[in-house]
């Protein structure tokens, strides 16, 4: 019996015990829950920033011209050869001239016959209309000739360097790809796609800064040239093109350029890079805004990295205070503790303490 009331009572004690540490557990998991998130601060202001943004672009000839008749023909003679520098007006390729020499006899004849239609008008002969039918017949042919005369022998209309032939001596031309190629390469030019944002500072003879990778400590200089009047409604971009000199022709079209521009400077808001918090699967970027013991959540646009800090376009005013440290608990709308650094120590040990208290109990 004795054994029996023993046994009893050492239950009792231990639902007791049990019972005392769940309502220990559980008070201090719900003040765990109930307390306010402890943050960290800091006022942001505006400043100058200097807007200076880095473009990459394709360089592209001034000029570029495609060397070809107007009508299919046989390849006599191509005068030049890839990497040519050739002058404007020079002869580049002669067509098949048959049909032109053709075409000479024949106003050849044409000539004689208005002069003799001439000689007999003068006399009395014939009478005026007879004269200006041939005239009309001399002036269409000689205008036919000239144009097969531009199509026998193809000429260069600019000054540069052949990058490009398709043809050889003999071949049939039959219009898919141009005989040759001849691109003015000096000057140079270069298109970027600049963000809206810079539209009302780019303007035309800006100077900007090129580089280029083929010579990693050279810097060259180039021009705004022209400006494209729309922005791009999709990339929310305007083309801008740059003109650049080329004295040696060292740099060649297709190579890879970073363009910099200096825009000026900006008075801008400027926020410290912990600030910043980066949505998962969306690239927008948000800080928590504090104000009358709230946060909020707010979409910031960032400019350039400076450093530790990033330039604001738009999101958060002058002189507001934004959360620096503490953001893993937060939510829009949450209320929150400032802290100073030693309350915020304090806080966190407190906090890890009865983190540790939880999981002990737990086990048990």
């Amino acid at each position: 019996m004795k054994l029996k009331n023993l046994l009893l009572l050492s239950l009792f004690t231990l639902s007791v015990g049990m019972i005392s540490c769940g309502g220990k557990q559980t008070t201090e998991e719900t003040d765990a829950e109930t307390a306010k998130p402890t943050v960290k601060l800091a006022q942001v202001f505006e400043r100058g920033v200097p807007q200076i943004a880095e473009f990459t672009a394709t360089i592209q000839p001034q000029v570029k011209n495609s060397i070809a008749p107007t009508t299919p023909g046989r390849i006599r003679q191509i005068m030049v050869d890839i990497g040519s520098n050739v002058s404007k007006g020079q002869r580049l390729v002669q067509m098949d001239a048959v049909n032109l020499e053709n075409y000479q006899t024949q106003i050849t004849n044409l000539r004689q016959n208005y002069n003799r239609l001439l000689a007999l008008y003068q006399v009395g002969g014939v009478s005026k209309q007879d004269l200006d039918n041939m005239k009309t017949q001399l002036d269409q042919a000689e205008a036919s000739m000239k144009s097969l005369q531009e199509n026998t022998y193809l000429v260069s209309p600019i000054s540069g360097v052949v990058t490009a032939k398709n043809y050889d001596n003999g071949d049939l031309f039959n219009g898919q790809f141009p005989v040759l190629t001849v691109m003015q390469i000096n000057p140079l030019k270069a298109v970027v796609n600049v963000s809206e944002t810079y539209f009302p500072l780019v303007k035309n003879g800006l100077t900007v800064d090129i580089s280029f990778d083929a010579f990693p400590n050279e810097r060259f200089s180039g021009t705004v040239n022209k400006i494209y009047p729309t922005v791009d409604e999709m990339t929310r971009t305007f083309g801008v093109e740059i003109r650049m000199n080329n004295p040696g022709n060292k740099i060649r079209p297709g190579m890879y350029a970073r363009v910099t521009m200096n825009l000026g400077t900006q008075s801008r808001v400027v926020v410290p890079d912990q600030a910043v918090v980066k949505q998962v699967g969306s690239g927008s970027k948000f800080v928590y805004v504090y104000k009358d013991g709230k946060v909020s959540f707010t979409e910031v646009q960032l400019g350039q990295r400076l450093d530790t800090e990033y330039e604001l376009i738009s999101g958060v005013s002058n002189g507001a205070q934004v959360v620096v440290a503490g953001q893993a608990r937060l939510s829009d709308g949450v209320e929150v503790e400032i802290a100073d650094d030693s309350k915020a120590k304090n806080q966190s040990a407190k906090q890890k303490t009865q983190s540790d208290t939880i999981k002990t109990e737990a086990k048990k």
